[in-house]
């Protein structure tokens, strides 16, 4: 059965926490690459939290997989602690939160309460301003960190150490993913990767293949192949 993958939006109530809601009813074997975000995922008879990623992996799984995934810098609230702790980290949620885990897992796994839910309960405090400031300009096609940090009227020592708490990993690795996922979101209507990498905000093509096999652990002409 080939993969079958679909995100939908995030309830009204955890809008700004929650990015999207996603399932994946495939049973092939996926590549996982960054994105900056968090997920608390139901899958295989377990409740697990998928921290931030730095590189690709391979999820070998043949049952259907659900997820929430976090807007980036807005998951520690909800789980307790950074997502700097949680980077390439794959944790049961009973072995985050002991005995309260356990329990609102079994109620995942028998249908009496959904991954929302488990989010909803929890609660959400407010953002920090200035972490999710930083992320927009991050996302919005900034060409370096620098840039993206001037203007703001905390030091930048203290700001990057807040954003790596919160989102996982500091402002530049933040930077390289979420143009990679820029170029990831383009792929299907650039006519070569020159021009997928000028659109996406890279410096040249070098730039795009080099970040491409650090983040893909592919040639950049074979992952984006498999994208059109």
């Amino acid at each position: 059965m080939a993969t079958v993958y679909r995100e939908t939006r995030a309830p009204g109530g955890t809008a700004g926490v929650v990015r999207c809601l996603w399932e994946d009813t495939g049973t092939a074997a996926k590549r996982i690459v960054p994105d900056g975000c968090v997920d608390l995922v139901e899958c295989g008879g377990e409740v697990f939290v998928a921290g931030p990623d730095t590189a690709a992996w391979t999820w070998e799984t043949s049952e259907r997989a659900r997820g929430v995934r976090f807007a980036p810098g807005r998951a520690g609230h909800i789980l307790g602690l950074g997502a700097d702790e949680l980077r390439d980290q794959r944790v049961p949620l009973g072995d985050l939160w002991g005995r309260e885990g356990e329990l609102l897992a079994e109620r995942v796994l028998s249908g009496a309460a959904s991954l929302i839910d488990v989010v909803e309960r929890r609660g959400a405090e407010r953002a920090d301003r200035e972490v999710s400031a930083l992320v927009a300009r991050l996302d919005g096609g900034v060409p370096r960190v620098s840039a993206a940090l001037d203007r703001f009227t905390t030091g930048e020592r203290q700001l990057r150490r807040r954003f790596t708490l919160a989102v996982g990993y500091g402002p530049a690795t933040y930077l390289r993913v979420s143009r990679f996922q820029r170029a990831i979101g383009l792929a299907g209507t650039a006519p070569d990767l020159a021009s997928l990498a000028f659109s996406a905000g890279y410096a040249d093509q070098a730039h795009l293949s080099r970040d491409c096999r650090e983040l893909s652990g592919l040639k950049a002409s074979e992952f984006f192949r498999a994208r059109k």
